[in-house]
């Protein structure tokens, strides 16, 4: 990354960990390009036209998966021409070979040959001879990636030059048993205002020397949409009813929730990058704003954690449940 483009990314710099990466704060979660059933059905044209905005605008970091349906393609077709400009993660032991719109996505299974064939195929599909960051899907033990020779693996394609750094995308309670796993550098896990579970487990893999990207940093827009949609892992009216038992509109302080929820994310200084996910260059434009005014004030963001554990949603606590998203409207 040239120097005179360092200065414009996102939310500014970021060292990440021991990555040696010179990320932006703000990263582009591809989730959003699975295409149709998973999410909008986008005319090709329109999501090449906005990859390059997303570049663009100053966002260097680029996570996608398998499980996302289209989106490796999508990314491959739209910006591989500007490989040098991005940084490239992508996740491992999603089901290698499936179509992009099977509904057989979000099903992992743990073995070598599996994550090799997923790895090359979204070499294939990304139009790249390596991936920055490759990261484990689907909340696996220890023992299961240990046993079906899955880190064994990833060092091998390391070596190759496939992949630079590779880690795990997890959460608490597994989440745990990856921190003193040295050989992984990366960890991708859902933090936000509204999701704070995982907090104090972010801290220790960041004490680790582990780089930290979080998703999940907007609650997928619900504070803006009326709640019309919610976070993965959250029930049904889980974090509205918070938001209001924590009183977060008084915390606004001037800001829309999303710049809230942005700023939030970016206070917690164990974070390399927050990701954010849309198909819309209005609200992307909106998002880099916010970012670029920089992290929430140390005393307003310890007012929002005290009020976040009164209200029984500190670290460690709550549940993730699963499934996937619902609908963005």
């Amino acid at each position: 990354m040239e120097n005179e483009t360092r200065a414009a990314l996102a939310g500014g710099v970021r060292q990440m960990g021991k990555t040696g990466f010179e990320v932006s704060r703000l990263g582009y979660g591809a989730m959003e390009l699975s295409g149709a059933p998973r999410a909008r059905d986008i005319p090709e044209k329109d999501v090449i036209s906005f990859l390059n905005r997303v570049l663009d605008l100053g966002i260097n970091y680029i996570d996608t998966s398998i499980d996302y349906g289209r989106s490796e393609t999508f990314i491959g077709k739209a910006i591989s021409h500007r490989r040098a400009e991005y940084y490239l993660a992508s996740k491992c032991a999603c089901v290698a070979g499936l179509a992009e719109d099977s509904q057989e996505h979000e099903t992992h299974i743990y073995t070598a040959q599996n994550v090799i064939a997923g790895i090359e195929q979204s070499l294939r599909r990304l139009k790249t001879d390596y991936l920055d960051a490759v990261q484990v899907h689907g909340n696996p033990t220890r023992k299961e990636l240990e046993e079906g020779g899955v880190i064994d693996a990833l060092i091998k394609l390391k070596e190759q030059g496939k992949v630079r750094h590779f880690g795990i995308s997890s959460r608490l309670p597994l989440l745990a048993e990856f921190v003193d796993v040295d050989c992984f550098t990366i960890v991708q896990v859902p933090y936000s205002a509204l999701q704070r579970a995982n907090e104090d487990i972010i801290a220790a893999l960041r004490n680790a020397g582990k780089a930290i990207v979080i998703r999940g940093v907007t609650g997928r827009g619900a504070p803006a949409k009326g709640w019309a949609t919610r976070p993965i892992g959250t029930a049904d009216g889980e974090v509205r009813d918070l938001w209001d038992r924590a009183g977060l509109d008084e915390c606004l302080e001037g800001m829309t929730p999303i710049e809230f929820m942005i700023r939030f994310a970016m206070a917690n200084e164990n974070v390399d990058v927050a990701l954010v996910a849309t198909t819309n260059e209005g609200h992307l434009k909106a998002d880099i704003d916010f970012a670029n005014k920089g992290a929430m004030n140390r005393e307003l963001f310890a007012k929002v954690c005290e009020r976040i554990n009164a209200a029984g949603a500190g670290p460690g606590q709550g549940r993730y449940l699963g499934g996937g998203p619902t609908p963005v409207l």
